[in-house]
This record gives C-alpha cells, structure tokens and sequence, in this order.
C-alpha cells in the first residue's frame, strides 16, 4: 500500500499501485473536480505530484494540458497512476477543488481613529506651453519637489495621470517617499494579511475611512511542502531551492487573494499603497527571504527582531510601485509579529488584573498578563487540531464533522454545510474526545474501552466508528482511534502546559485569571466547556473565556489604519518576557502532567 497525501486539504490515505489519484482522492472524500466522470475529457481534475513516483505523462494529458500547464508541473488526476509504495504527496490547486475549504478571516474589532501611515496630498500642475518647459514635476504647484524623493516608477505615472485629470492627481506619500500617483478623487487602498503557517486571511481597506471594502481568505500554498513549520525549515536546509520555492508560493498566494479583495472593490491592485502581513517568525522569514536554519535549532534566533518595511514590488507583490510591505516585530524564535497583532487587537496588555490571550494554531502563542506584567511562550501544539496526523482528519471544508455529542448511547454529528460526512476537522476532534470521555469509552490516561457496539479493534489498534460506510460521502467509516485520542493528548497538553508554566513564572494559582481571550481560527470553533473538561484549559468559569475569532488578521488591519498602533507594537514587544519551553526545567513535568485528559491535572 502506497499513502497518498492530498494538500493543502489536508487528506491522507492509503491507496495501491495502479490507482488514480483521481480514484484515490475520491476514496479521501476530497472533492476534486471531474465532470467526464474521470474519463479525461473535461480536464479539470488537476494536480501537481510534489513528491513520490506516479505514472509518465500520457496522449490524453498532453492534449489536454497546454504547454504552460505540462511546464508548471499540471497532471490529469484521472490519468495518473500510483506506482510504488513510497509516500506520494499531491498539491491540489483551489480551482480543481468543487468543495471550497472554509477559512476564517473574521474577528472582533475595537474602534480605532484612522491615522494611516500614509500621507495624502491633493495637487494641480500648470499645463505646460511654450514659455513653460519645465517638467510636469516641477510644474506642480505647491510643493517644493526638491524635498520628495520619487523613484522611476512611480514618477512615470505622473504624466498620463495629469493629463488624463484636468493637470490634478492625489499623490500618495510615505514620509517624503512618493508612493503613487491617484487619480484626484481615488481612494487610497491599504492590504492586510495574517500569514499563518495553515491559512491566509487578508482585508482590503480604505485608508481615508478605515473601512473595509474587501476581504478573503486561502489556505497557506506552502502547506503542500510541509504541514508544519519544522517541515518548511528543514526543507530549507536540505534543498538549496527549498527558501525559494517557499518564498514564491506565499508571494504568489498573496498576489492570489490580493486579486480577489480588489475585485470585491472593483480597483485595481496598484491602487494599494501599503501593506502590512503578520505571521509567526517562520512566516515572516518566508515571506521576505531571510535565512531560516538558525530558527531550526536552539537558541531559535531569528535573523531580525525588529519591525521591518520593505518595498512591496521588491517582494513580488501586484501593488503600487512604491508601495511598502511593514512587518511588526518578532518577539522570539516561535513567536512573531501575527501575536504581536493579536496583543494590540485585543488590548491584552491593557487589561486590568489577570488576562490571558492565546492565538490557538499548528503553534499556539500565550501571553499572560498579570497586573501589567507581561509573560509569553509558545507551544508546540501541532497539526492535529488541523486534522493532520488524525486518521480521518481534515480541515474545515464540506463534509467535515465539526461538532459531536454523546447522546442515546452513541456519537451524534453535524457536518459543515451539512455534507455527507467524510471526515473530521480540528473542532470534531476535540468534541469526539470529549464526549467518548464524558460516556466513559476513553480513560484519563487516553486508553480507549472495549464494551460498546462502535468500539473495535483491540489494544493500541481500537476505533470509534462515528459514520458508517453507508452514510458517508466517500463509502468508507469515518472513526476516531486510540492514537487519534494520543495525538489530542499531546496538542492540548502542550498549550496546558505552557499556560501553567506562565501563571507559575507569575506566581500566581491558575484560579487567579480573570479572564481568558482564545483567539484563532480554530479558536473560534472551540467548545469551551469541552475543552476544558478534557484539561486544555484551566477550570475557570466559562463566562471568563472571550472567542474573538482572527485577532491577528484584525491587529495586522488596525496597523494599516492608524500608524500609532506600529508605535504600539515595538513598545509591546519591549514589555513582554519570553519564555523558552523547549529548555524549560519544568516543562517535561508539566507537560507530562497536561496530557491527562482532566480538568485538573496537576500533583503538587
């Protein structure tokens, strides 16, 4: 049996040699498109293999795929076959999917004044004549051109805009740097993207009102190369290409979503004349092409600390020619500018008494404050609330079981879009969890018990069947397994842990936290009561817990609209101590403690 890895969907199965991976992705319930049925007459089932032997090229592929598509790797899912037994690993582009995989791009927003980075200048030129024949530059009136400085690019804008205008343009200015040259009444645009090691979430935004025109979100392209950030870097080290490789996926996923915000709008790309991204140190580091080996190995240290602007053109990006890119500051290793955002969101740092803030992903970043001392760490929790490394694990996309409850003696369900089901995504996952150890099927240490008609197997081999095969979109069961329950066990311990170590370093009981700020996508989907019967958060009464859904794509627009907030974050990160787990002295004990599926595990 080969396994087939179906990205960035986050599928994985079994399949045999011979198999499509057009066949194969059906068994996964992935839902590639195929209107002939698979008979390779509609084209549409394409994919790139980045990993793994698969059958050579055939007539029926190189008619159908033009000579662009054969030369960026394309293939006919249906035309493909398995060969050999090794890991075979498939991007699989969006507009092959007829499924689109849910992304969560809101959150709540703090009213903020709008004071943009950007400067705005409303200008008008004398028309030039005989007697004037000074360049239209220095014909515009009212602005001393010796103090700005405008690059190539962006000065050859000038002249079709004022001719085009009535001799009037806006020009667009980032300290004395020209950014763009507008059309006299148009409106400047700014673009704002959390970068997460899973998901994109971006906003387009009216930088003279602070509204937002446009807003979407993706799965993060690099993802067919790695699930997680340990993956990414060690690509890195091993290929010569592999920072490449990776920096040109998230440019090109960004020029991506940056199309779509602006066709909301209906503008143009080069009508954005800022950006800012937030991501984790790793992301950020991928993003610009910083080297990333030293971030592989202790003491974690990342090339820069310090926020950064950079032209946004240099990078690749679709926007306006002098147009930047800030980057807020990284605070360590494994915590980057995407926290930082998420702080100046939420106004943790802010808060009276005992707040703590966690932005819950592949990584988990927790900051406590107590009474205006800020703590922060970061946890390894993993790609298992993302579906990865979960038998029948998935991310959130139709079909996707995202909640379950224990009633009349069984698991009951509910599918995103109300899809047949073909697999779990992060939230099912932990509420499968939850109610097997409410019914008594799953013991504190995660030993799951036989007894029960859907239990099967034996041992370290046992299974819940949630679906059978009958009801399923892909005519296979969709179970949770004794290691599903283990590897839960492992990403919630490590957030229980690090969370511990905090209130500790604070000196502080757990009991002390006033309140609790989950931030995230798949924060967002959390059931907290859940969640903290199994132990992943502290007993706290549940009118403590606050979801507020993307705060860090939130932070990343508020950075575009008022500069203060850019102020904000470099004082933010000078306030925060950080906290290295990986050579905590106590982290392996509390950690080991975390695992137990408990509301309180701790032995004093």
């Amino acid at each position: 049996m080969t396994e087939v890895a179906f990205q960035p969907i986050g599928r994985r199965i079994e399949a045999r040699p011979g198999d499509t991976l057009l066949e194969t992705a059906q068994d996964a319930g992935v839902a590639l498109s195929a209107v002939c049925g698979g008979v390779g007459v509609c084209g549409d089932c394409r994919v790139r293999v980045l990993q793994g032997a698969v059958s050579a090229l055939n007539a029926v592929e190189e008619e159908m795929l033009s000579e662009a598509d054969l030369a960026s790797g394309l293939r006919l899912a249906c035309q493909t076959e398995i060969v050999g037994e090794a890991l075979i690993v498939v991007d699989v582009p969006p507009d092959s999917l007829s499924a689109a995989q849910r992304s969560q791009v809101e959150g709540e927003e703090i009213p903020l004044a709008v004071a943009p980075a950007i400067q705005t200048y409303d200008l008008a030129a004398d028309p030039p004549s005989v007697d004037d024949l000074r360049g239209d530059w220095e014909r515009v009136t009212g602005l001393p051109a010796g103090e700005w400085r405008v690059s190539a690019p962006v000065m050859a804008e000038l002249p079709g805009t004022l001719r085009g205008h009535g001799w009037r343009t806006r020009m667009v200015a980032l300290g004395r740097d020209v950014v763009r040259f507008l059309p006299p009444e148009a409106t400047p645009l700014g673009f704002a993207v959390d970068v997460g090691t899973t998901g994109l979430a971006a906003y387009l935004v009216d930088l003279l009102t602070g509204a937002t025109v446009g807003i979407a979100g993706a799965t993060n392209p690099q993802i067919a190369y790695g699930e997680d950030v340990m993956a990414r870097l060690t690509l890195c080290v091993r290929d010569p290409d592999g920072l490449s490789k990776l920096q040109k996926a998230i440019i090109g996923g960004l020029n991506d979503l940056l199309r779509e915000v602006c066709a909301q709008a209906g503008v143009s790309p080069r009508r954005v004349v800022d950006v800012v991204t937030v991501g984790n140190t790793a992301m950020h580091h991928l993003l610009l092409g910083l080297p990333v080996e030293q971030l592989g190995s202790a003491p974690y240290v990342p090339a820069v600390s310090s926020a950064i602007v950079t032209p946004a053109r240099a990078l690749g990006l679709d926007v306006a020619a002098g147009a930047c890119v800030y980057l807020p500051p990284n605070v360590a290793g494994f915590v980057g500018g995407d926290h930082v955002a998420m702080l100046l969101a939420t106004e943790t740092a802010e808060q009276p008494g005992v707040t703590l803030s966690l932005d819950i992903g592949t990584n988990t970043e927790v900051t406590l404050n107590a009474h205006g001392k800020l703590w922060s760490c970061s946890t390894a929790s993993g790609p298992a609330f993302e579906g990865a490394h979960i038998r029948d694990g998935m991310r959130a996309a139709d079909g996707a079981i995202e909640r379950l409850t224990w009633k009349d003696g069984a698991l009951v369900w509910l599918t995103i879009n109300q899809a047949k089901p073909v697999g779990l995504c992060g939230s099912g996952i932990l509420d499968a969890v939850h109610a097997l150890r409410a019914a008594g099927l799953v013991t504190e240490t995660g030993r799951m018990l036989a007894g029960h008609p859907n239990v099967h197997g034996e041992g370290h081999n046992m299974w819940y069947e949630i679906v059978p095969a009958r009801q399923t979109g892909h005519g296979r069961e969709v179970v949770i397994s004794r290691s599903d329950v283990n590897e839960v066990q492992l990403a919630k311990g490590a957030i229980r842990a690090g969370i511990k170590l905090l209130v500790e370093r604070a000196g502080l009981p757990e009991s002390a936290i006033n309140r609790v700020i989950v931030a995230g996508a798949f924060g967002n989907y959390i059931d907290l009561a859940g969640a903290v019967a199994i132990g992943m958060f502290p007993p706290l009464p549940l009118e403590r817990f606050h979801q507020v859904g993307n705060a860090a794509g939130i932070g990343a627009k508020r950075l575009l609209i008022n500069a203060h907030e850019r102020e904000r974050a470099a004082a933010l990160v000078g306030r925060l101590h950080y906290i290295e787990l990986t050579n905590h002295p106590h982290f392996t004990d509390r950690f080991s403690q975390a695992v137990m599926l408990s509301p309180d595990p701790w032995e004093e």
